[in-house]
């Protein structure tokens, strides 16, 4: 299965933190990593959108549709957000 048709989701152990236009990602889990993530408010809204599971192509989508911007410059940014987070084990396997 491609990386664009994989179902993925935000685990249930990441707590998320909003304030203003930043949100924090912190960990509740004895396996997820140790600190503080904090991301802007688009890597805000990609993580909202994995709350629910969901396929990297439905988030470019949704994003595409809620910034106005270049699809391939959106494209980079989730992938992004994406690697960071399952660089970090935030993401369901």
């Amino acid at each position: 299965m491609s990386a664009e048709k994989k179902k993925m989701k935000l685990k249930t152990e990441i707590m998320i933190q909003k304030t203003d236009d930043t949100q924090f990602l912190v960990p509740v889990g004895a396996e997820a990593f140790h600190g503080i993530v904090r991301g802007n408010e688009s890597a805000g809204a990609i993580v909202e959108l994995l709350r629910k599971e969901t396929t990297e192509e439905k988030i470019l989508d949704a994003m595409c549709a809620a910034y106005d911007a270049q699809r391939e410059k959106i494209a980079a940014g989730v992938r992004s957000v994406l690697n960071t987070l399952r660089k970090i084990n935030a993401l369901e396997k």
